[in-house]
């Protein structure tokens, strides 16, 4: 914040002098506990489609400006510009390396909206220069980097988003509270999915790299390779080298709903099934389209992810959801409404946005419909994050351990206390990856 003092240090150094100056005790505590009046500059990385979204999202808060956008494609940056001077009536910096933003003291927050590859280590690099962040999901690309991310966040002191943004929603915090309250029992399985109808991407040719694109500091990273025609700006989520898949482009939402509903952790055991079904040998598409990640945890409880990317058939009227199964009863969720039935499978009721917010306290962020608002808060100290990294990175490790498990063809037994894989070599030899050198990763 521009306020560059410690808000402890400021109350221990100033509380006697502030009063002899005529300051209240109570103006003190109101500094102390963050003003909202208390000015938090924000720069923007990646900023094409959710990067712009985020941009809108940040500008548009009180007393929160955007002062870069920034990317490595220069196509992208006159509309986010446009975006951020609508919604603060102030134009940002463009900037093509997010570096130069973290040289800035009057940064206070990093959001992040680059490819996958890019999440942890600028992250990582944010935490080092004194800021916090916002960083979409998934935290990191392989589980070696979520781990660091926590740890840096320890070692640092500043706050981390992740961006599932379910988490400040009114209508799943509320679904969570009835859930704790024991309206369906003992909640032991739930079932999750999501579908999208996408084409194939055809087969990548070597060309020259475009003007507006700097390919060296899109890959940043990971280990050089030739530009492809079909890798940027989108395709690049399904290759292991840059993406995670559907499973983390996606599920991490879905799954991060259900490991919250269920009450659990680190998982002992992991199965997953799938490949590249629907368009297979008619292009370079490497991820599965078809994908089911079995997840089971200590104290009989067990999540199921079910995903197909090339076929959008809904499930239960939705092509994205959850249903919690427990010992009397049962809640489809589907993002903006839960639907109760009991144990004879009968509609109890059904909670709606605005039912969910006329009965939680909306006076805190956190359960707003507002992720990027309830990070500011907390920057401001008035609220508690909604998603912190370490719970960020439990659900993100989720999902990687399925993507191992399917690229291992193995039954992944792993650490209920850490998620660590046990006696597999091939399996944790994917638990990191190798970096371009000069960036690789370190704490």
């Amino acid at each position: 914040m521009n306020a560059k003092i410690d808000r402890r240090t400021f109350l221990q150094k100033s509380g006697k002098a502030g009063i002899a100056l005529g300051l209240s005790i109570a103006t003190l505590k109101a500094y102390a506990e963050g003003s909202p009046n208390e000015k938090v500059v924000a720069a923007v990385a990646g900023i094409n489609s959710r990067g712009n979204y985020l941009t809108e999202q940040f500008a548009k808060l009180p007393n929160c400006e955007v002062k870069y956008v920034i990317d490595v494609d220069k196509r992208y940056l006159d509309k986010a510009v446009e975006t951020a001077l609508k919604a603060q009536n102030k134009k940002p910096q463009t900037l093509t390396d997010f570096r130069k933003a973290l040289e800035d003291k009057d940064v206070d927050v990093l959001v992040i909206a680059a490819p996958d590859h890019w999440h942890a280590p600028m992250t990582l690099q944010a935490l080092k220069a004194g800021k916090n962040v916002y960083v979409e999901k998934p935290c990191s690309h392989n589980p070696a980097e979520g781990e660091m991310l926590v740890a840096a966040q320890k070692k640092f002191g500043k706050l981390v988003q992740m961006g599932n943004q379910r988490r400040s929603t009114a209508v799943a915090n509320k679904m969570i509270e009835e859930i704790k309250e024991g309206i369906i029992g003992d909640v032991y399985f739930a079932r999750t999915w999501y579908a999208n109808t996408r084409g194939p991407i055809g087969f990548g040719k070597k060309t020259a790299v475009p003007e507006f694109l700097d390919w060296d500091l899109w890959q940043g990273p990971a280990p050089r390779v030739d530009y492809r025609n079909n890798i940027h700006p989108y395709n690049w989520h399904w290759f292991w080298h840059w993406g995670t898949g559907e499973a983390l482009n996606n599920g991490t939402h879905e799954i991060d709903v259900a490991r919250w509903a269920l009450g659990v952790d680190f998982p002992k055991k992991v199965v997953s099934l799938g490949g590249r079904y629907c368009f297979k040998g008619q292009d370079d598409w490497e991820c599965p389209d078809t994908q089911t990640i079995t997840i089971d945890f200590e104290g009989r409880k067990s999540i199921l992810w079910e995903s197909r990317s090339c076929n959008g058939f809904a499930i239960e009227g939705d092509q994205r959801g959850v249903v919690l199964y427990g010992s009397k009863g049962t809640i489809l969720y589907l993002s903006n409404s839960y639907k109760v039935f009991d144990a004879d499978s009968k509609l109890v009721k059904t909670v709606g946005r605005e039912q969910a917010k006329e009965t939680t306290n909306t006076t805190d962020p956190g359960l707003g419909d507002n992720h990027a608002g309830n990070l500011v808060e907390a920057i401001r100290g008035n609220v508690k994050l909604s998603s912190p990294i370490d719970e960020g990175h439990k659900s993100t490790l989720l999902c990687q351990l399925g993507n191992i498990a399917l690229r291992t063809n193995s039954v992944l037994t792993c650490d209920p206390k850490t998620g660590h894989i046990l006696d597999n070599k091939p399996a944790n030899k994917l638990w990191r990856r190798e970096y371009q050198r000069g960036w690789e990763m370190k704490l």
